[in-house]
């Protein structure tokens, strides 16, 4: 799991009017938790089957035991002796005793016996439950770092690809001119070091080193550039919510308090990995991925 949370629920009556209403909810939920949410159905096991075999990467499995002519023991036999995975899965039924079900593997599956009188109302309030454990176990501190790295090193390449691209694009170059000279004055001021190669004034060396042409560089050009295409300007949220924070944690060191609590030392200050920092950061990273994301649907209708 990273921003995706990917769900396929096999069902033979998926798309009743209480499973659906049930669907709505755990979408919703997953939603303002701050995932993107991918929701795969089956009607039974030959489906559940076929979708598992084209993705392979859920999160969580969510099966009946009675799908028509097959049963929800084939799909977890399936996943655990045959492709040898321990995704989660949630095993439910309305009429059968699961403890009478023989598995191959039972660890990290959720069972869950519907009661006639609240049946759809306790079904949805379980699977809630595991949603939450789930997530619960992706916010673990380590996790969280990789995930924050991951996520804003590939929104930093499309980032450096729409600047370049739009630095370089001879339809805005009298636009562009003075954006460029402001970042070849930026580089004498901070890598005089590399004096010489930026007293070239070769664009396309520059662009080409990235120590010459930082983030720093690259958030200031894109900011002009939203100025230019006259775009709403995200470059300073985009500064503070995504390199700050990646930079932050990239050289944070990990340590414990004295109850064992993990945390990062960041500048001498304890940042502590709770559901609401983990909620804001996933969060910001959605925000700026469909920032960069529209940027980059503009631009390529108007190329």
């Amino acid at each position: 799991m990273k921003l995706d949370y990917k769900i396929i629920w096999v069902e033979d009556k998926i798309d009743t009017k209480p499973f659906l209403a049930l669907r709505q909810t755990i979408n919703e939920h997953l939603v303002n938790e701050f995932f993107n949410v991918q929701f795969e159905t089956a009607e039974d096991f030959d489906e559940f089957k076929e979708k598992y075999e084209a993705s392979e990467t859920f999160d969580l499995i969510i099966t009946d035991l009675n799908l028509n002519e097959s049963h929800g023991s084939q799909v977890i036999d399936f996943v655990r002796d045959v492709k040898h995975i321990m995704t989660e899965i949630f095993f439910y039924s309305a009429n059968s005793e699961l403890s009478a079900t023989n598995l191959v593997n039972s660890s990290r599956i959720t069972f869950h016996q519907m009661d006639e009188a609240s049946a759809y109302r306790e079904l949805g309030a379980s699977i809630m439950d595991l949603i939450n454990l789930t997530i619960s176990k992706f916010q673990n501190i380590v996790t969280m770092r990789g995930m924050i790295m991951q996520e804003t090193s590939s929104l930093d390449l499309k980032m450096d690809n729409i600047v370049k691209a739009q630095l370089k694009n001879p339809k805005l170059s009298d636009e562009i001119k003075p954006v460029i000279e402001n970042i070849f004055d930026n580089i004498f001021a901070n890598a005089e070091e590399k004096y010489n190669k930026a007293k070239a004034r070769k664009s396309k060396d520059i662009f080409r080193d990235n120590i010459l042409f930082n983030s720093s560089q690259k958030i200031f050009a894109l900011g002009e550039i939203l100025k230019i295409l006259k775009k709403e300007n995200f470059s300073e949220d985009y500064s503070k919510e995504i390199i700050l924070i990646r930079n932050q944690f990239a050289h944070a060191e990990l340590m414990k308090n004295e109850d064992g609590k993990e945390y990062f030392k960041v500048k001498g200050e304890e940042v502590y990995f709770d559901e609401n920092l983990c909620r804001e950061i996933r969060k910001n990273i959605i925000k700026h991925v469909n920032n960069i994301s529209g940027l980059e649907s503009k631009l390529d209708s108007n190329a």
